[in-house]
C-alpha cells in the first residue's frame, strides 16, 4: 500500500533548520487559527489540527526529527523502509497480515516511521489439545498488535467514543479487509496509556485465539495548555502597568473563559492557580491551572510616550540591581 510522505517543515512553515523556538511558535500560531473553538469551517480545522500536532510530535522531538531528516529524499527507497511486523505462526513463521488504522489522527507515514503500528504488545501462546481422533494439535493466540491513538484536551476532559478502520492485508494473497471499529476514551485517560480492544489483534492458529489490539494514548498538543499530570499550565502576557498597577484579565480554560485579578507589584514568573480546572485524576476531581505570568514591554514609543516614560523614571527610586 503506497504511503504519501509527509512534508512536515512545509506544514508548519518553517525553514528545514528551523530552531526549537520557531517551530514552537509557528505551531502555537497555526494551531490557535485552526483551532475549532474559533475556526469557521470546524471539520476542515480537526483535520488540519491533527496535520499540525502530527508534524509538531516529529519536529519538536530530537530523536524524531533527527530520523526524519535522515531520510530525506530517498524515503521511500527500499531499503529506507523499516522492517514489517512478523505475526501468527506456522512451521515456517510465516508473516502475518499487516494492519493500517484510519481515524487514530496519525497518517500511514507517521505510523510507519513514528509510531508503533503492529508492534507486538505480547508473546504467542501455545496450548496442547486433543483433535478427538487420540492425536495432539497445538493451539496458537494470535499476536497481539499496538496503534497510537491522538486524544485531545477536551476529550480527556469529557470522554469520547472514536470510529476507527482498522485494515488488514495478507501479505501472500495481497487481499484485505477492513473492520470498523469503536473506541471509548475514558475521561482522564494518561499519556501513553494502552487501551485494549479484545480479540481485534492477530488471527490464532489451529483454533487458538485472537490476540488484541492495543491503542497507545498520545497527546494532542494544545496552543495555549501545558499538561503536567492532571495539571495544566498556560502562560499570561502582561504589560508593564498592569504588573504594577494590577489588573483583571480574562484567562481562557478548557470551562470556558474566567476572569482573574492580579494584584499590584505581580513579578514576572510568579504562578496563579485556578483550583479544579485541570485534567480529571483517578479519584473523579481534577487538577488545577496554573497561570504563568511574563512581563512585557512596549516595542515602540511615540514622542510623548517617552517623555512620560522618563517622567516616571525621574521620580522612581526603583533600581532592580540593587541588592540591599
Amino acid at each position: 500500500m503506497p504511503v504519501e510522505f509527509k512534508d512536515y517543515y512545509d506544514v508548519l512553515g518553517v525553514a528545514r533548520n528551523a530552531s526549537d523556538t520557531e517551530i514552537k511558535k509557528s505551531f502555537r500560531k497555526l494551531a490557535r487559527k485552526y483551532h475549532p473553538d474559533v475556526a469557521k469551517d470546524k471539520t476542515t480545522a480537526e483535520d488540519k489540527l491533527k496535520e499540525l500536532n502530527e508534524a509538531n510530535e516529529v519536529l519538536s522531538d530530537p530523536e524524531k526529527r533527527r530520523k526524519y531528516d535522515e531520510l530525506g529524499e530517498n524515503w521511500n527507497h527500499p531499503e529506507r523502509q523499516p522492517a514489517q511486523p512478523q505475526g501468527g505462526f506456522s512451521g515456517a513463521h510465516e508473516p502475518g497480515s499487516e494492519f493500517h488504522f484510519d481515524g487514530t489522527g496519525f497518517s500511514d507515514f507517521f505510523e510507519q516511521f513514528f509510531g508503533s503500528r503492529g508492534r507486538p504488545a505480547g508473546g504467542f501462546g501455545r496450548t496442547r489439545e486433543n483433535d478427538g481422533n487420540g492425536a495432539e494439535a497445538y493451539a496458537q493466540r494470535g499476536q497481539d498488535i499496538e496503534g497510537d491513538v491522538m486524544v485531545t484536551l477536551d476529550e480527556i476532559l469529557h470522554g469520547s467514543t472514536r470510529t476507527i478502520q482498522l485494515q488488514r492485508t495478507d501479505p501472500r494473497t495481497g487481499q484485505s479487509t477492513t473492520q470498523t471499529l469503536r473506541v471509548r476514551i475514558p475521561p482522564g485517560v494518561r499519556e501513553a496509556q494502552l487501551i485494549r480492544l479484545a480479540g481485534k489483534g492477530q488471527e490464532g492458529i489451529g483454533g487458538g485465539d485472537s490476540g488484541h489490539l492495543y491503542l497507545r494514548v498520545k497527546f494532542a498538543q494544545h496552543p495555549d495548555f501545558r499538561v503536567r499530570g492532571a495539571d495544566l499550565y498556560s502562560d499570561l502576557e502582561l504589560a508593564r502597568w498592569e504588573a504594577v498597577l494590577g489588573a483583571t484579565v480574562h484567562i481562557s480554560t478548557l470551562d470556558g473563559s474566567v476572569s482573574l485579578k492580579i494584584p499590584a507589584s505581580t513579578a514576572a514568573e510568579q504562578q496563579f492557580r485556578l483550583r479544579g480546572k485541570g485534567l480529571p485524576t483517578s479519584d473523579g476531581t481534577r487538577g488545577d491551572l496554573y497561570v504563568v505570568v511574563s512581563i512585557h514591554v512596549p516595542s515602540h514609543l511615540t514622542p510623548e510616550q517617552k517623555v512620560l516614560w522618563g517622567q516616571l523614571a525621574s521620580k522612581s527610586t526603583f533600581n532592580p540591581r540593587k541588592t540591599s
